[in-house]
């Protein structure tokens, strides 16, 4: 009795081959352009190399002395840079704070003057205006404190109508040359100079 072999069905030959060749054994894949390009380079500095011995072997070896160096140096700065940066940074302490010099209205005003003689009239007014209002303060007309804006110490100052009008002539005036940009010139300053002077007479009497 004879058997006669039947023939592979074509799909299901195909279907096996292509389960095989799809295993990971049979991927392939061309190495990128810059690797090669790389790989190249790297065989072309080997032969040139092995072609300096070959030929001069002093310069060879001074070349490869010189090679060796800049490679210890560059794992040397490697080495610094990581340590430098793992090491731990020392505690940042606040600074002291220093003993600030005692300044009274008699030092701002002699410095507005100052600012007035050098020509600086706008910077003049700020300095002169904080310098009535420390006068102020001392004689218990205003309260002074530095988050307060020129318009509030109108509002409490205990002045009669006369400074009270005058204290809001200076802070119109402080408004429209130091905030508002307009130009202040001598005779500006001498007018303001000689209103902030004169408001500690004012007071309001209980």
């Amino acid at each position: 009795m004879s058997v006669t072999p039947q023939a592979a069905d074509p799909d299901s030959l195909r279907g096996a081959l292509r389960t095989v060749f799809a295993a990971r054994e049979y991927r392939w894949s061309e190495p990128s352009s810059t690797w090669s390009w790389l790989l190249t380079q790297w065989h072309r500095v080997m032969d040139w190399l092995e072609g300096l011995r070959l030929v001069f072997p002093v310069r060879y070896y001074i070349v490869l002395g010189v090679l060796t160096l800049a490679l210890a140096a560059s794992l040397a700065h490697l080495g610094w840079v990581l340590w430098r940066s793992l090491r731990p940074g020392e505690p940042v302490r606040p600074p002291t704070p220093s003993a600030a010099p005692l300044r009274d209205a008699v030092w701002y005003a002699a410095e507005a003057r100052r600012l007035s003689a050098a020509g600086r009239f706008a910077e003049a007014l700020g300095v002169r205006f904080l310098a009535a209002v420390l006068d102020l303060d001392e004689r218990r007309i205003v309260q002074f404190h530095p988050s307060k804006t020129p318009a509030e110490y109108t509002l409490e100052a205990r002045l009669d109508a006369d400074g009270r009008s005058g204290l809001t002539e200076l802070v119109a005036s402080l408004y429209r040359h130091v905030f508002g940009g307009t130009p202040c010139d001598a005779e500006e300053w001498h007018r303001f100079d000689a209103l902030a002077a004169g408001l500690g007479l004012h007071a309001a009497t209980r």
